[in-house]
């Protein structure tokens, strides 16, 4: 069952400097239940770790997750949980944003959680309850971007995948757009020659990913955008 997305991120601010860039990627979509098995000359290159994700690293992501939907009030009942996320390759991994869409036990949707990470190693879970389109609204509660205050909302467009991949945030603040990303893929079995040929066209995907957000961030700087300070963060779960 898990596949890789052949995908692209386009994101672009709005308010007060315009600037946007896009980068080409791969994702993962795993069940949290069924995480890949890799012949084991190919595990330094997708590695699937609690300690990257919400919760308890001694645990497993699965429980993290159910732990976190019971403080939320939410019990799946054993239903099925599809993560897409960056996997670990290297000795590192970051996910700017890690998506979990949530089955009842009898196949149904229940929720998406989407996991937002910033740059300073600190995370968010939002749950989400969309529509039929995969929309869902909620307010912006964590902190990402330096030049961006902890206010606003977002409308999320977090359909599930199918052979498409397709995910839309959008934040809006003081009446207008503030800033919009996409995520647009196509789906690709999960086998050994797919995950080499995607190390041979993105490789150290998630080590780029890293250095491109520092890289848009000091150019913003340079054009004298104001830095927003860091708000404390609190955890949502015992274990950071």
């Amino acid at each position: 069952m898990p596949a890789l997305y052949d995908a692209q991120v386009r994101h672009r601010r709005r308010q007060e400097r315009d600037h946007g860039f896009a980068h080409s990627v791969y994702y993962w979509l795993v069940d949290l239940d069924d995480l890949p098995r890799l012949p084991r000359p190919m595990r330094p290159f997708a590695r699937f770790e609690a300690r990257d994700h919400l919760g308890d690293p001694a645990a497993t992501i699965r429980r993290n997750l159910d732990a976190y939907l019971a403080t939320q009030g939410v019990d799946l009942r054993g239903g099925q949980v599809l993560m897409l996320a960056n996997a670990r390759a290297f000795g590192h991994v970051f996910n700017p944003i890690s998506v979990y869409w949530c089955h009842r036990a009898d196949g149904t949707l229940e929720c998406v959680v989407a996991e937002v990470h910033n740059t300073y190693g600190e995370r968010h879970c939002y749950l989400l309850r969309p529509d039929a389109s995969g929309r869902a609204v909620v307010d912006k509660d964590f902190y990402v971007s330096p030049f961006l205050a902890v206010d606003g909302r977002y409308s999320m467009s977090v359909p599930e995948p199918g052979e498409r991949l397709a995910l839309a945030i959008t934040l809006r603040r003081q009446g207008s757009t503030a800033l919009s990303a996409t995520v647009v893929g196509t789906r690709r079995p999960a086998t050994t020659r797919e995950l080499l040929r995607m190390l041979l066209r993105r490789p150290l995907v998630t080590h780029r990913t890293s250095a491109l957000i520092r890289r848009h961030g000091i150019a913003l700087w340079l054009r004298r955008l104001p830095v927003v300070a860091r708000p404390t963060h609190r955890p949502q779960e015992g274990v950071q």
